[in-house]
């Protein structure tokens, strides 16, 4: 909710809101497929990410979590869940009960404009990882998502300087770009040789912050980041 100002009592609304907390180690399921919560899951630290598993065991990756982010607001409305999430690192995850979520959206209109912006964002981010995906070569895409991710990362304070921590295995990242491992290492070496930048003990570093968005061709405009009223 850094988008746009809040007064007092909607910040207090919003602490509110968080009824319990829970902790998540690594590959722990967050929400499974199928089920039909009766609460959304806001991420307050560690990474995540929803999947769907194909006929032949396969995985795709179809986004990436990060703290701050709310992981399933949708299930709010869609009831039941049509796909999995799993932490990727340990995970500290706020609990918000959908009755709360009902009544906030029932009595503070601004709040729930904030809330519709929130699933808004992350139909860009699907639109601009499905441009990625089909339109991008494979260097591009991974560019983009490095650019994406310190953008993201930037906005809650997880960066320093130009790195940030970044715990997915290899395996987990190219099932991020839909390619196979060694597909990956063909792929991210070039970024490495090239001085873009360096993947060493969890940490992501930019090293040539203008050469990476432009052969990524990154235009955060659809992280919409700016603060102004909604």
């Amino acid at each position: 909710m850094n988008r746009d100002i809040l007064t007092e009592e909607e910040q207090a609304v919003l602490r509110k809101l968080v009824s319990r907390d829970r902790h998540f180690d690594i590959d722990e399921t967050i929400v499974a497929e199928g089920s039909r919560p009766q609460h959304s899951a806001v991420l307050l630290d560690g990474f995540a990410a929803r999947y769907k598993y194909m006929a032949d065991g396969t995985r795709q990756i179809t986004a990436l979590h990060v703290a701050g982010d709310f992981m399933d607001l949708h299930a709010f409305l869609l009831h039941t869940i049509d796909h999995g999430i799993i932490a990727l690192s340990p995970c500290h995850v706020g609990i918000i009960d959908h009755a709360a979520l009902r009544d906030v959206t029932e009595t503070h209109p601004h709040l729930t404009r904030l809330l519709w912006l929130d699933t808004v964002i992350d139909g860009a981010i699907h639109r601009e990882w499905i441009v990625a995906m089909g339109r991008r070569s494979k260097r591009a895409h991974l560019a983009h998502l490095f650019c994406e991710l310190f953008y993201r990362l930037q906005a809650v304070r997880k960066t320093v300087d130009f790195s940030f921590h970044f715990p997915l295995t290899q395996m987990e990242l190219a099932d991020v770009l839909g390619i196979s491992v060694v597909h990956l290492n063909k792929t991210l070496q070039p970024l490495r040789r090239d001085g873009l930048l360096s993947w060493v003990n969890q940490t992501i570093t930019i090293l040539d912050w203008p050469r990476l968005t432009a052969l990524a061709q990154f235009d955060p405009t659809y992280l919409t980041c700016s603060v102004e009223p909604r």
